[in-house]
């Protein structure tokens, strides 16, 4: 069954992601509707037997079934693809879904993974309480030793893991260099790309074979549905799709929807976040009560020739270290007055997050120093605010949580 249904704008030499993201749409009804319906169906008529037989073997365009594919999926995927340049792709439940459904769509007992030791911690519970059970190794390669990556490679390594900018760090990995080992070695390279969005990094241009989305942050971009994107090179995605079909975890018609609507702003958003994060960590650095900050694009950051390379903005993300350690940082954020403590981020409000005490307190404390979780590191989600009220809370909250 063939499930594409727009017509892309890519198609007709409109390589531009602004004119993807708002053209990409399926075709309307009869009612010739200017913004896509929602298809909320489980299922799909057929006009007659040898349809639905045509369609189940794939020789005819058509939908069947909303676990296999659905109006609103497809357009969503389209404009994905389009922004990462992958051939295919996947909607799905979850960002986490998407992580689980490429180690479990693609690996075989015996395989080994090469992983970045800096990880989202749902991603470090698969690795290390969920393969296990099925005879699926991994071994986790620093981010600030580039040059022990190659010794840790096996013979059976099958697949190599990284995110980067990495959470909560934002420490960077050079996409190129490790897409030229991972070929060497005949080895897939699947790359979280949440925190840049392909606005500001396209993984697939540096030899990453899949590129995964938590579509709950900046695809989002306002707090409102979880979902999940798998994206990379037709034969995989074939692959994966089989699997994720079976399996079950796909994304409602609803989420799709909203996911692909806000597709339409995601470029003037992350210009915004972006510039946003830059002004709000260059304020940071001049604070003595702030240990360090780091950001991609600010020339303090120890990767900053890599980062303006690799990424086109710096993204949303700033981090820094209070000093005062743990209980300064649980004081700073109980001093907030307008930023958001909530466990997401890339929301048009400002979100603030403590992660040794929250995302990342089921690492031990050897496992959050290895990746740079320090006690008073502080994670900023810089929304779309006026960059001056977002300061002015910050500012407010140093001097009162002093």
């Amino acid at each position: 069954m063939s499930e594409q249904a727009t017509e892309s704008p890519m198609s007709r030499g409109e390589k531009r992601a602004e004119t993807a993201v708002v053209r990409t749409q399926i075709p309307p009804s009869a009612h010739k509707e200017h913004a896509t319906s929602i298809y909320m169906t489980s299922s799909f008529l057929f006009d007659n037997t040898e349809q639905a037989r045509a369609i189940f073997a794939n020789e005819q365009e058509g939908f069947i079934y909303s676990r296999y594919g659905n109006p609103n999926i497809t357009e969503f995927v389209d404009k994905m693809c389009s922004l990462e340049g992958a051939e295919a792709g996947l909607a799905l439940a979850s960002g986490m879904s998407a992580v689980f459904s490429a180690v479990a769509g693609l690996l075989n007992s015996g395989d080994h993974v090469l992983a970045s030791r800096s990880l989202f911690s749902s991603s470090h519970q698969i690795l290390t309480r969920i393969l296990p059970r099925w005879g699926i190794t991994h071994t986790y390669a620093d981010i600030t030793r580039p040059d022990s990556w190659p010794s840790l490679i096996q013979s059976n390594t099958r697949l190599c893991i990284v995110e980067t900018p990495s959470n909560p760090a934002l420490d960077l990995i050079d996409l190129a260099w490790l897409g030229d080992i991972c070929r060497a070695n005949d080895i897939l390279l699947l790359v979280d790309n949440v925190f840049a969005t392909p606005i500001n990094q396209k993984p697939m241009e540096y030899g990453a074979d899949l590129v995964m989305h938590s579509a709950t942050k900046y695809i989002d971009g306002q707090g409102r549905g979880i979902g999940g994107v798998l994206l990379g090179h037709e034969k995989l995605m074939e692959e994966l799709t089989f699997f994720v079909r079976h399996s079950g975890p796909s994304m409602s018609p609803f989420n799709a929807w909203m996911f692909s609507k806000s597709l339409e702003t995601l470029p003037l958003r992350m210009e915004k976040h972006s510039q946003n994060a830059h002004d709000l960590a260059a304020w940071l650095e001049e604070s003595s009560e702030i240990s360090w900050v780091k950001y991609p694009h600010l020339p303090s950051h120890p990767q900053y020739e890599l980062a303006l390379r690799q990424m086109k903005q710096g993204g949303g993300l700033v981090t820094f270290e209070l000093q005062g350690g743990l209980e300064q940082g649980r004081r700073l954020l109980d001093a907030l007055q307008m930023c958001s403590l909530t466990a997401n981020l890339g929301d048009s409000r400002t979100i603030a997050t403590h992660p040794a005490s929250t995302t990342h307190s089921s690492l031990s404390e050897e496992e959050r120093q290895a990746v740079g979780i320090t006690p008073g590191l502080v994670r900023i989600s810089t929304g779309l605010e006026h960059i001056s009220d977002i300061i002015a809370d910050i500012a407010q909250a140093l001097h009162m949580s002093k």
